[in-house]
């Protein structure tokens, strides 16, 4: 490996934090956007969902990207099968706990008119062992098993050629941009050709979309060169993000095309916007990341420790307190904040009163013992 150490990046420590908190505001915001959501205000924000769409390009790649970073910094700290073992138990218990006993409430909230008490209907629901928002767990746990060979290749002959032919790309300013072709051709292509509802592993339109970003952490962060280029090429990657953004808007807003282009033809410039937009955000957000997060303040290091159970339980906290929040006569901005609010400081208090005193609960929502800081 070929970073100038293998310690943790402040960089990435801050983004972990700062995009777990954007994944929770755009959930606040569900209710209120026209979609269809587990709760639904009666009147909604076409404004709203305008922005909201955009973001939701790069929120999520740019996490898997830092788990592809962490799973080569880990692996070059441990063997495969500590590796394996660590993310057996913290991935796949709080998956399970998840499924059990926070994702239920969800369900119930979501059918509550065609059911009774939610102590009778838990027992159903429980068993029916639902992922919703934990798919997120369910991707990185698969990932997390392919980043062992993964790694493995990365580190031979081949990989490094690959790293070899990646460092004389980067040396041209639109050279790590043009990798977005690949990202487009294959989400254009499984999106037609593996027409998948949902977000679980079998969706290869979704999965190996996700797990492109993932690759890349895994390559990147082997890097010097290209860390350091993703950095002085930070202003040229923003311009290319404002670019993309302009292509995504004119393409969102555009007229009706149906009646010259097939719907396939429409779908695909739509797959091909979004991934200009995820690529270059991606680009760009790592280059400016770098200039301003230097240091791991205290207070991020202890949010990178509880960010993960605030991310299991936030979704399930917001659709309980939403589902009153909503009957409000209110207006949308007040029911957004109100919601907020109070689903921030609900789920932070469970984190921090509940789980994080308990070792047993830490070890249910994937935390280390607190006797055990390796």
């Amino acid at each position: 490996m070929e970073l100038k150490d293998t310690k943790r990046l402040p960089e990435l420590d801050w983004l972990r934090v700062i995009l777990i908190f954007a994944v929770f505001t755009h959930h606040v915001c569900m209710p209120f956007n026209g979609d269809s959501w587990h709760i639904m205000n009666n009147d909604s924000s076409k404004l709203l969902d305008d922005i909201m769409v955009y973001f939701e390009q790069f929120r999520l790649p740019v996490l898997f990207f830092i788990a592809g970073v962490s799973s080569v910094i880990l692996l070059s700290k441990i063997t495969a099968v500590k590796f394996l073992k660590n993310k057996s138990l913290r991935l796949l218990i709080p998956l399970l706990v998840g499924s059990i006993l926070v994702i239920p409430p969800q369900s119930y909230i979501e059918n509550i008119t065609k059911m009774q008490s939610y102590w009778q209907e838990y027992p159903a629901l429980a068993l029916n062992l639902e992922t919703n928002h934990l798919w997120f767990i369910e991707y990185l746990f698969v990932f997390f098993l392919l980043a062992i060979p993964l790694n493995k290749l990365f580190s031979s002959s081949l990989g490094a050629s690959i790293i070899h032919f990646l460092q004389k790309l980067s040396k041209y300013s639109i050279g790590l941009y043009l990798l977005v072709i690949l990202l487009i051709v294959i989400k254009i292509y499984f999106s037609i050709t593996f027409q998948f509802e949902g977000k679980t592993i079998e969706n290869l339109s979704s999965s190996l979309f996700y797990l492109f970003f993932f690759i890349a952490g895994m390559l990147f962060i082997r890097s010097k060169v290209i860390w350091r280029t993703i950095f002085e090429q930070r202003f040229y990657n923003l311009t290319l993000l404002v670019f993309s953004t302009i292509l995504f808007y004119l393409y969102y807003y555009s007229p009706d095309l149906s009646e010259y282009l097939s719907l396939n033809i429409r779908w695909s410039i739509w797959w091909l916007v979004c991934c200009l937009v995820s690529w270059s955000a991606l680009l760009t957000i790592l280059g400016y990341a770098q200039l301003y997060f230097e240091k791991t303040p205290s207070w991020i290091s202890l949010s990178n420790e509880l960010v993960y159970p605030f991310y299991i339980f936030h979704q399930t906290i917001i659709v309980v307190i939403g589902y009153y929040v909503i009957t409000w006569q209110a207006p949308i901005l007040l029911k957004i904040l109100s919601l907020f609010s109070l689903s921030f400081l609900v789920t932070s208090a469970i984190c921090w009163f509940i789980i994080k005193p308990s070792n047993f609960l830490r070890f249910c929502f994937g935390l280390k013992s607190k006797n055990n800081p390796r």
